[in-house]
C-alpha cells in the first residue's frame, strides 16, 4: 500500500534533480569555463529563450535594444 507514495516521492525528486541539472548546465547566469568565457550572459540574443516557461513573450520578435561590450 505505500508503493504508491514511493513512486509519487521518488518521481518528484528525479524531476527536481533534472531542473537542478537544468539550471546548471544551460542558465546563462552560470559559468563553469571562466578561462575562455567569462561573461556568458553577454553572447545571448534577444530571441534566445532561456527561461524554463514564458506565457506571453515570442522570442523570435525580441530585438536588441542595449549596446555590444
Amino acid at each position: 500500500k505505500l508503493i504508491p507514495l514511493f513512486l509519487i516521492i521518488g518521481s518528484g525528486g528525479v524531476g527536481a534533480g533534472l531542473y537542478l541539472m537544468r539550471l546548471a548546465m544551460f542558465n546563462p547566469d552560470v559559468c563553469w569555463d571562466k578561462k575562455n568565457n567569462p561573461e556568458p550572459w553577454n553572447k545571448l540574443s534577444p530571441s534566445d529563450q532561456y527561461k524554463f516557461y514564458s506565457v506571453n513573450v515570442d522570442y523570435s520578435r525580441l530585438k536588441k535594444d542595449r549596446p555590444d561590450f
